[in-house]
């Protein structure tokens, strides 16, 4: 027998779990199905470390973070969690041009120091500067999978329902609304579908029902099966004290060789080291389907050769390692676009995190017709309309 739905969200990572939550508040009926678990481990929304930042060369990204910051506290406070911890960010590299930032965030208002690589190295000797640095205290940690299931659970308590192990293989449209089928031979029918597979979404695509003109119009997705290390925080670090690791903040170092980001690694690091890892360093995926799990030896020989040299304070060698999946465009915007009572949502480039709350604003926004949404999210309706 056929479950049926109005509103269906495909995924329940951060995008998806956002989704749901602000369609459900909204009073539509809503079913997540998700292929696994929510936060699943081999998805992109896992884990208790993703850095929440204000700095960004686009002023339309650093003010799209203040919007979602407030819906970040609202989420806590219905939440009652947690959801980011306060560090603080370094921004600094010849190939990351702090001034500009600077500039940024001053014309948001936004609290920001630009130091000398000296001063930066007096406040912070655990790290070894080679330019000037921005620092803006507001910066901080995300907890993804905290924030993944307080997101779902604020949905289930507006009555959208949870459907786990349901992979979606295909998705046809018949006269009204959708036919959704699973892997094992489920069906479920909507009258309205966003898809926020992940990396699973360029093996989706083609199954999508799309129309050939704006399926033409999306702009290349790829997929990287990146890794990330975590180094043990020796002691004496910079004054963290009885706290490991608190004096180190988030930092993102962009040089011509490497680019390299940096966070406390939080409950996925027993709270005893730094995550470091190298901005997309990892290797090409056709999907997330095509992972392995298995750290490059390489890509990790490159991080612990930076660790060496520019991260004094930390024992150069890794005692964790992971892989995560990043979903890319080639403009590092996202994807939020739909057609007919589909929406195709890809909040890529591994810097979507911070937005979660905010892309579900847009994801429901846009799937309800309630309200327009930045057109640099919508490259498939703009070639398909001309514009």
């Amino acid at each position: 027998m056929t479950d049926s739905s109005d509103y269906v969200v495909v995924g329940a990572g951060l995008a998806g779990a956002a989704t749901a939550w602000q369609l459900a508040a909204r009073g539509h009926q809503v079913t997540i199905l998700e292929r696994n678990v929510p936060a699943s481990h081999d998805a992109s929304s896992h884990g208790s470390a993703r850095i929440f930042r204000y700095a960004y060369p686009d002023p339309f990204y650093t003010h799209a973070v203040q919007e979602s910051k407030g819906l970040w506290d609202i989420l806590a406070l219905n939440s009652g969690l947690q959801l980011i911890t306060p560090a603080g960010a370094a921004d600094f590299g010849s190939e990351r041009n702090p001034r500009l930032l600077a500039a940024v965030l001053a014309g948001a208002g936004i609290e920001h120091e630009l130091l000398s690589a000296a001063e930066a190295s007096a406040r912070w000797p655990q790290i070894a500067f080679d330019t000037e640095v921005l620092w803006h205290p507001d910066a901080g940690v995300i907890d993804a999978e905290t924030a993944v299931n307080a997101m779902v659970e604020q949905a289930v308590g507006h009555g959208a329902r949870l459907l786990t192990g349901w992979s979606l293989q295909r998705l046809d449209r018949p006269a009204a609304g959708y036919r959704l089928r699973s892997a094992a031979g489920e069906t479920f029918d909507a009258g309205n579908v966003v898809i926020g597979a992940g990396g699973w979404l360029p093996g989706l695509l083609g199954e999508l029902s799309l129309p050939q003109g704006f399926l033409a119009g999306l702009p290349e997705i790829t997929v990287r099966q990146e890794q990330a290390f975590h180094f043990r925080y020796k002691e004496g670090d910079g004054g963290a004290g009885v706290v490991p690791g608190a004096s180190w903040p988030t930092f993102i170092h962009k040089r011509a060789d490497i680019q390299v980001y940096g966070l406390p690694g939080g409950r996925d690091a027993g709270f005893a080291g730094q995550k470091v890892a190298e901005y997309n360093g990892g290797r090409f995926l056709p999907s997330a389907a095509a992972q392995t799990g298995e750290v490059d030896p390489v890509n990790r020989s490159r991080v612990v050769d930076y660790v060496r040299r520019f991260l004094p304070g930390l024992d150069p060698d890794p005692y964790a390692e992971t892989t995560c999946l990043f979903t890319n465009t080639p403009n590092e915007d996202f994807i939020i676009d739909r057609v007919h009572n589909l929406t195709i949502l890809s909040p890529c480039s591994g810097h979507g995190a911070k937005f979660a709350p905010l892309t579900g604003r847009w994801a429901a926004d846009l799937a309800t017709g309630a309200a327009n949404i930045p057109l640099r999210f919508r490259t498939a309706t703009a070639a398909v309309s001309g514009r």
